[in-house]
């Protein structure tokens, strides 16, 4: 059975640049990956913060949450994407 990893990120260089190490790194054969940017799905802020999100960029995996570096606090996506 393969994991269910989300990677939720606001776009900032920073973010874009961890999206592409992940996505470089990471077997899709044995986890399914979806890509989370909120400019383009901010209806996702509230799944990420309930997930337990902080900052971006994260990856979520099977429920856990993994801060890569620091792009912005999920308090300064609200305010960019509203």
């Amino acid at each position: 059975m393969s994991s269910k990893a989300i990677f939720y990120h606001a776009g900032c260089p920073v973010c874009v640049s961890a999206e592409q190490q992940v996505l470089d790194i990471v077997d899709t054969k044995k986890v399914e990956l979806e890509v989370v940017h909120f400019a383009n799905a901010k209806d996702r802020i509230a799944e990420a913060e309930k997930a337990g999100v902080k900052s971006v960029p994260a990856l979520v995996i099977d429920g856990s949450v993994l801060h890569i570096n620091f792009g912005a606090s999920m308090e300064d996506v609200k305010k960019a994407v509203a």
